[in-house]
């Protein structure tokens, strides 16, 4: 049993592929509408309740993460026919802790994506410093109180992963052996190179179409993607460069997957006025020619796919922070990729074998690799394909499987040393009183008191039930 807020997020995939090729058994319990999805089970929990003003700044996600505990005990406690075997959660919303109230002896694997360190030497709070914005103090103090539902899930797991090295390195040291690397796994069915088809050496190019944009034959290709156009994903970087790259090349349609919010961070508080981070950064790098910029919206996975098979670069950036899904699919799309020379995508990225990198605050050092690129695709097609070989061999879910199967099989052999209660017995009947001594004759019929010889004793007093002396725990209630 999968649970998540969200469907199908980072377990859909993988619960798709278990039940298809291997006849599993899979249910998912989210927020979203329940049903049946592709063989999934889904199963929909409903949040009663949340932080309020009321609730200190720093406990508010902590609040929030119990009432998804709550919603989700609640939930399942209605469905006696569900009884997994494995439990597997998405930590950061602390959905899998009051399961094991439910279903004690069955083991719970949790998907740890980050852990909070303010000020750590790759801080995500403090990485952009350029833009001159002051953090509030109770925002580096709230960064202590989030891990506090992730501490729990570390305690209350069997076992836990992350996808990278660099995301594990956050973690305390003292829960290290309870977690493995094992990416979320690329699905290659969607993302892939297509065989070059979409993407010829580019004389042989024709005029093409790509999420909506007409492309004419000569024209070069950007694509960037992210959820939200924020400062963590350094969006207002990526303009700037593609400022600088309009300006010296003209042919070339950049193309832009995403929605206008802010998805990481809190932006909104710095925008004197503007109604999103998108539209500061616009006002900033006016005046600006945006006739070959274009912003799509949220586009369906294989038209994305499409794109990023198209494209002669896949431009991404981010802070030391969770690495995107976006650049591991451009990367399994044969993309060469451009992206910032940042912890995360340094796990991923060998600059001049399988991608590009450039300092994230120099938006020319990106501009100019960008014109490389785009003069002349054709040389940097190895880059491409030595990035989608890479995906195929460590990061697809064909390569993944294996290590996440291992994986549950290891959790499932593991006991949670918590076992279901036997119900507690009712208290044993008082005992009746021994029978009064029967009377016959005269005696009887006449109702005299009896003799001082023939008075009845009273029953024995019954003994108290005494709990032996370290027999029982008093913190046990």
């Amino acid at each position: 049993m999968y649970v998540h807020q969200n469907f199908p997020a980072q377990f859909g995939h993988i619960a798709h592929h278990l039940v298809q090729k291997m006849g599993w058994k899979c249910s998912f319990l989210s927020e979203t509408q329940g049903g049946t999805v592709g063989g999934i089970e889904k199963i929909q929990y409903k949040l009663q309740g949340g932080a309020t003003k009321q609730n200190h700044f720093c406990s508010r996600t902590f609040e929030n993460t119990v009432w998804h505990c709550d919603a989700a005990y609640n939930a399942l406690k209605k469905r006696s026919d569900v009884r997994p075997d494995l439990i597997v959660g998405h930590s950061g919303f602390g959905s899998t802790l009051f399961l094991r109230e439910l279903f004690p002896e069955v083991p719970v694997i949790n998907f740890f994506e980050y852990y909070y360190k303010p000020h750590d030497l790759e801080s995500d709070m403090d990485f952009r410093r350029d833009l001159g914005w002051q953090v509030p103090e109770v925002k580096y103090l709230r960064s202590y109180c989030r891990n506090a539902m992730i501490l729990l899930d570390l305690q209350n797991c069997q076992l836990g992963y992350t996808p990278t090295h660099f995301q594990a390195s956050k973690f305390p040291t003292e829960f290290q052996p309870k977690l493995r690397r094992v990416f979320d796994g690329v699905d290659r069915s969607v993302y892939h190179g297509f065989n070059e088809e979409l993407r010829p050496p580019a004389s042989q190019r024709q005029d093409r179409t790509v999420c909506g944009i007409q492309v004419p034959a000569d024209y070069r290709i950007i694509s960037y993607c992210s959820r939200g156009f924020e400062s963590m994903r350094g969006f207002d970087i990526f303009m700037r460069s593609v400022k600088l790259i309009t300006q010296r090349y003209e042919k070339v349609k950049v193309i832009i997957v995403g929605t206008d919010r802010i998805a990481y961070g809190g932006d909104e508080h710095y925008l004197n006025g503007y109604k999103s981070f998108k539209d500061w950064t616009l006002a900033r790098e006016q005046p600006m020619d945006l006739s070959n910029v274009a912003f799509v919206g949220r586009q369906d996975p294989r038209e994305l796919a499409r794109l990023l098979a198209m494209s002669d670069l896949h431009i991404y950036l981010t802070v030391p922070f969770v690495l995107s899904w976006s650049m591991m699919d451009a990367l399994s799309c044969g993309a060469t990729v451009l992206a910032s020379n940042t912890a995360p995508v340094r796990e991923m990225i060998r600059d001049g074998e399988n991608g590009l990198l450039a300092d994230f605050f120099n938006p020319e050092e990106f501009a100019e690799k960008a014109l490389k690129v785009l003069e002349n695709p054709d040389e940097f097609r190895p880059l491409g394909r030595a990035a989608e070989q890479m995906i195929i061999e460590k990061y697809s879910l064909d390569a993944v499987l294996p290590q996440m199967l291992e994986m549950y099989e290891e959790a499932t052999r593991m006991d949670t040393g918590v076992r279901k209660p036997e119900p507690i017995p009712s208290e044993p009947a008082i005992p009746p009183p021994p029978a009064l001594p029967m009377v016959t004759g005269q005696a009887n019929l006449s109702r005299q008191q009896p003799s001082q010889q023939q008075q009845v004793q009273p029953p024995p007093p019954i003994a108290a039930r005494v709990t032996p002396v370290n027999k029982r725990s008093p913190f046990r209630g």
